[in-house]
């Protein structure tokens, strides 16, 4: 049997100061995801963080058990899941005092 995989651009050349959340996505039927995150323009000096969150109802949030990954400036980077819920959405951190960072950001899911 072949297995599924899927990629969805979950945000597109969105900039944002601070701290980003983004669109919940449902992923039940999953085994396990891979976030990418493409910094498109940031600082070379801003370190940006990324973390996932999990849901049972899509409403309701908390951290997943994976460890945040962090880079400055500019380039790509990703956070492997495994043990999904049944949404996941990801939050992305910057330094509050930093200029706007600029992201696309992927989730590919496989069966």
């Amino acid at each position: 049997m072949l297995k599924r995989s899927f990629t969805a651009v979950v945000e597109r050349n969105v900039t944002f100061q601070g701290r980003l959340e983004t669109e919940p996505y449902e992923t039940a039927w999953a085994g396990e995801a891979r976030w990418f995150i493409h910094v498109l323009s940031a600082d070379p000096n801003t370190t940006l963080s990324i973390s996932s969150e999990i849901s049972p109802d899509g409403l309701t949030w908390c951290p997943h058990e994976a460890a945040p990954v962090s880079r400055m400036g500019p380039g790509l980077l990703s956070l492997p899941l495994k043990m999904l819920s049944p949404w996941q959405r990801l939050v992305l951190t910057a330094q509050p005092q930093a200029d706007a960072v600029k992201v696309i950001a992927y989730l590919t899911l496989r069966e």
